[in-house]
């Protein structure tokens, strides 16, 4: 029987929003008590809490677990070398969203039951140690701090944006939504939610945390899908949702087996903290799979969205072969609207590649602690720098694409000789009073032209 006490210091300094506990068996070799290959450890565990050193222990969670050990003796299997510890792989042990108690207690037992060959072949345990893995204080202050700031400032802008989008006559085009969709989904995962996970005990953080991270991929995926499918002017179609089911509809699907895996683990863990997909053979195979694929996927999503990357800036470039018939005045107005458009479109790239990238490092890092030997490390400000950087990205969209209340091509409406032939190449035929952004008008055509 081990037990441990864990106090936590949250109460003094914001610490530990989640936090999981490895277990590493330090099993000693006996000659004639030899670990035997692929045996299982079955451990009575048991997590309770108080908040202060006279109440009494409450019971949060309590579980029979079974885990895989993996354990190897590098020196010679000789008397001499008896009492030297085996060489294990860590055991995923425990995984729990938030910790709002001072006091908790962990309570590990290890019963054996010959007659049902539980804990046989396992050898002499000498040490039991746990491995903590949680939020330091110094980066929680960061984190808290940058969602409580950017939530209203994204939300600012994004009413600013649509009631910009509210004030024109004609309804808004499929672009302006997906951007307000955007927005939206931007704002949910910046609601600074965790600041109650501090006082109040909610389990269901870490799951709540992976749905709303969840919904931002699947936006952010689809909106460069259809970012770049609007601008590209071979389109027959635009401004129809429906023209982009092919591409979406892949992200959608995906985003729903990610649900599907992450409540086989999260779901489970509201109600025991001590379960973990890697426990079982099958189970880590699994998880393995999806964090192979799902990386490969990432890849090919990233070298299709360059692919039409390239195909806005060949057709955008075609643009430019009207330019010198143009007056100088209006020749210098779209010349740095293509400017300006092409570097938003860099920026977009280099924002995938950097989504990319974080997801795939994100999957490696949560499963390396489970499949051992490869060690890859997040750094705090890489992650806060992709959290700044979609924020950015989401407010300078939200910005750029407002329409404009100017109107710059009815000012010219007098030159009739030199700005006609331009309406009809740069410009597209819109039945309302007001038509959409600059960009949008001048890199194709419309569903109803």
């Amino acid at each position: 029987m081990a037990g441990a006490i864990i106090e936590n210091m949250s109460t003094k300094k914001l610490v530990i929003v989640g936090v999981i506990l490895l277990l590493f068996q330090a099993f000693s070799f006996m000659v004639g008590g030899l670990i035997e290959d692929g045996s299982l450890v079955t451990m009575d565990v048991g997590l309770a809490y108080r908040d202060s050193t006279l109440s009494e222990w409450t019971e949060m969670a309590h579980s029979i677990e079974h885990r895989k050990l993996s354990c190897n003796f590098t020196a010679t299997k000789t008397y001499e070398n008896e009492g030297r510890y085996y060489d294990c792989d860590l055991l995923p042990f425990m995984e729990v969203g938030s910790v709002a108690h001072k006091y908790y207690l962990l309570n590990i037992r290890l019963p054996v039951n010959e007659r049902k060959k539980v804990n046989i072949g396992i050898g002499e345990i000498k040490d039991i140690r746990l491995v903590s893995i949680h939020q330091n204080g110094g980066f929680t202050k960061v984190w808290f701090a940058m969602k409580t700031f950017l939530t209203p400032s994204v939300l600012i802008i994004m009413i600013w944006y649509w009631r910009r989008i509210t004030q024109m006559t004609r309804p808004p085009v499929l672009l302006e939504k997906i951007i307000f969709a955007l927005g939206i989904s931007m704002t949910f995962i910046n609601i600074p939610v965790e600041w109650f996970s501090v006082g109040f005990n909610w389990t269901w953080m870490l799951l709540f945390g992976d749905i709303r991270q969840g919904i931002f991929y699947a936006m952010l995926l689809s909106f460069w899908i259809i970012f770049c499918g609007e601008h590209l002017m071979d389109q027959t179609e635009r401004n129809h949702f429906s023209v982009y089911w092919k591409q979406v509809g892949p992200i959608v699907f995906g985003s729903f087996c990610l649900f599907i895996f992450d409540m086989c683990e999260r779901g489970v863990q509201l109600k025991n903290p001590f379960y973990s997909i890697w426990a079982s053979d099958v189970g880590t195979e699994l998880a393995m799979a999806f964090i192979i694929v799902a990386g490969i996927c990432a890849c090919l999503y990233f070298l299709f969205l360059c692919f039409m990357v390239f195909q806005v800036f060949r057709n955008i470039s075609g643009k430019r072969s009207s330019l010198p018939a143009m007056t100088k005045a209006r020749r210098l107005h779209y010349e740095g609207l293509i400017f300006r458009f092409k570097f938003l479109m860099l920026v977009t790239l280099a924002c995938a590649a950097m989504t990319v990238i974080f997801f795939i490092i994100s999957q490696v890092n949560e499963g390396h602690w489970h499949w051992g030997g490869y060690t890859v490390q997040v750094n705090s400000a890489f992650f806060t720098g992709i959290y700044g950087m979609w924020n950015l990205y989401v407010f300078a969209l939200m910005f750029l694409y407002a329409p404009s209340h100017k109107r710059y091509g009815d000012e010219q409406s007098t030159d009739q000789a030199g700005n006609s032939g331009e309406e009809i190449q740069l410009t597209t035929t819109i039945t309302h009073v007001d038509g959409p952004t600059e960009i949008y008008k001048m890199t194709g055509k419309e569903a109803q032209e």
